[in-house]
């Protein structure tokens, strides 16, 4: 039985961490030909090791990119170009925040603002540029973006909750503009069982936990079995749509 992305090509940024890994694994075992990036060559060695291991066959190729750097992007694609088929499906893991995870914003700096929005924002905006006219042409893509169940508001989170807003925004004019050749989608995760946790206060975690009618943390796999679905004509359908992968924690607004 085919997997539901045969014959696709899937670009993965963020492939080195949690989510981005399950994600990878997720498409290669569903058929897909793999692009990877991350700014980790070591993170990135481990994800492309693993799908060679966990999907033997899949096409898979690799490259270390900071895909907020116009250049390392132009690099990628460029590498893609001469190992990959051409790129159907676009998953913009790739975002965060450096520094502390909660920061007021009347003590915020101007490099984090400016960063936070630049990590979340312009790789994301530079692959749709370079990728969805290839997908417009060939008449058929998926573009997958990365919000937070922070996008509506977050104590101590101005930068990230503005920046994954910004994202929620961003897909929905993304999805008018790119119909009805490419839909374009987002997902909204909230507190995901990644090194993330690491940074956090052990109370802070439990109150996420508490927030949520499911009581518990999500599974990086839980976020690529939703993300498996809009990259899939499963969601041919479906565009334009912010899918809270939460545990049943809600934005504030």
């Amino acid at each position: 039985m085919a997997g539901r992305l045969q014959g696709r090509c899937a670009l993965v940024t963020g492939a080195g961490g949690p989510m981005g890994r399950a994600i990878a694994l997720r498409f290669a075992r569903e058929g897909a030909a793999l692009v990877l990036t991350d700014i980790s060559g070591r993170r990135l060695d481990e994800t492309l090791a693993t799908v060679r291991s966990d999907a033997p066959g899949t096409v898979a190729t690799a490259l270390r990119a900071d895909v907020t750097a116009p250049a390392e992007v132009d690099a990628l694609l460029a590498h893609a170009g001469g190992t990959a088929p051409p790129v159907d499906v676009l998953v913009n893991v790739v975002g965060g925040m450096r520094g502390a995870l909660f920061e007021p914003l009347l003590a915020m700096t101007r490099e984090r603002w400016d960063h936070t929005m630049g990590l979340n924002l312009h790789g994301s905006v530079l692959l749709v540029q370079k990728l969805a006219p290839g997908m417009r042409e060939r008449g058929w893509g998926r573009i997958v973006n990365f919000a937070s169940i922070n996008y509506a508001g977050e104590e101590g989170q101005a930068d990230y909750a503005a920046a994954k807003a910004a994202v929620a925004a961003l897909t929905r004019t993304l999805a008018m503009e790119l119909a009805p050749q490419v839909n374009v989608n987002a997902v909204a995760p909230g507190l995901i069982q990644t090194s993330v946790l690491d940074r956090m206060d052990p109370q802070v975690v439990e109150r996420y936990r508490n927030a949520c009618a499911l009581k518990r943390l999500g599974d990086p796999d839980e976020i690529a079995a939703a993300v498996l679905f809009l990259a899939s004509d499963d969601a041919s359908y479906v565009t334009g749509e912010i899918l809270r992968v939460s545990g049943g924690r809600w934005p504030i607004l």
